[in-house]
């Protein structure tokens, strides 16, 4: 292979990729372009820099002035945050006047980072602009917005982030829409329910890393958009506990779901969802599908409330796993259901969730 189509080959892969996060690649007389396509490579210039974009939505069953007085004010921040909930006993300050401008909310903890936002512009009952700043574990900032718009006796409340990366991290714009994506819409769902019914459903208790297994269920795979995951497992279970209770399987025992797959880009799920099998019991039924799985060590982290807030506790073990710097295990992540939904009180439902590390 020549020099040309070895370096052909290479700028290729390149031109896939937006200019923006393209690498900075010189050739001699310091241009800054694909030498066979004219194309600029990324400079490193602010212009240039990794730019993001995030934004969801929600209706919330009060008025856009009862929406604004909870937003802008940050001492509620720490009800509905979908970080805070991450790491709990991470520091957070307030300034005295909660709600005005240049009052600010700050952070610092060990699995969060630090940081502080800011609000920088306040339009009552219809926006609010604020100004992120993060501060580890890297630096940069971004811009935050709030609108608030009267829709069908309630108000539409759209979250918003815009920014910049650090241009070494071009290659985190994605996953960063992705993420922060997920995160707001987790904190939008608090921030209904706070709203709406004065508290939220929803607490993690962390246990750290603890010996689980073995474990026996039967269940059915499925594969759905996490929007559409509530239903899907609904029916998923509704078929498991109905085929069992027909093979004559004791079907009062605690549920599990075994998670195959999860693409954050796509907001796609592929999943095992089922009940426990006693130690002894035989499956049947072609049906339904038997997962083994052995004795091994897994980060639990237990949530206590509703289930569309599961969510809270994946995210807080994703974060520890990532930050504590643990290598995953090969067996796939799974949930245990400690009680049952048609005899426990929402807000006393009890879910681990398991990590398995190595």
């Amino acid at each position: 292979m020549n020099f040309r189509s070895h370096w052909l080959r290479k700028v290729r892969r390149f031109d896939n990729l937006p200019a923006r996060i393209c690498a900075d690649y010189s050739f001699s007389g310091g241009r800054h372009s694909n030498p066979f396509t004219g194309q600029p490579f990324f400079d490193g210039s602010p212009r240039q820099m990794p730019a993001f974009h995030v934004a969801r939505s929600i209706h919330i069953n009060a008025d856009p002035q009862r929406v604004f007085e909870v937003v802008s004010d940050y001492s509620t921040w720490t009800k509905w945050s979908p970080w805070l909930c991450c790491e709990p006993d991470a520091s957070v300050t307030v300034s005295e006047d909660p709600r005005s401008v240049g009052s600010m909310y700050a952070w610092n903890g060990t699995v969060l980072g630090q940081g502080e936002i800011e609000h920088r512009s306040i339009d009552p009952g219809r926006h609010i602009e604020d100004e992120i700043r993060f501060l580890k574990p890297f630096r940069s900032r971004s811009d935050v917005l709030f609108d608030m718009e009267p829709q069908e006796e309630g108000t539409r409340l759209t979250w918003s982030m815009k920014g910049s990366l650090p241009w070494f991290m071009f290659w985190m714009c994605r996953m960063m829409e992705s993420f922060i994506g997920s995160d707001y819409e987790r904190g939008l769902r608090m921030l209904k329910e706070w709203i709406e019914t004065g508290r939220v459903l929803s607490h993690n208790i962390f246990h750290g890393v603890e010996s689980v297994g073995p474990i026996r269920m039967a269940g059915v795979r499925r594969s759905c958009s996490l929007k559409d995951i509530g239903p899907v497992m609904q029916e998923a279970f509704a078929f498991v506990t109905e085929t069992l209770r027909t093979a004559g399987q004791p079907t009062d025992v605690q549920g599990a779901s075994v998670v195959h797959a999860c693409d954050m880009r796509r907001q796609s799920i592929d999943l095992t969802a089922g009940l426990m099998l006693q130690e002894h019991a035989t499956l049947d039924t072609m049906d339904l599908v038997e997962i083994d799985i052995p004795r091994l060590n897994a980060l639990r982290v237990e949530h206590v409330g509703a289930y569309h807030h599961l969510g809270n506790a994946w995210a807080a073990a994703e974060q520890r796993v990532r930050y504590g710097k643990m290598k995953r295990g090969r067996q796939s992540s799974f949930e245990i259901y400690r009680n049952s939904p048609h005899t426990t009180p929402v807000e006393d439902l009890r879910t681990d969730v398991y990590i398995p590390v190595r």
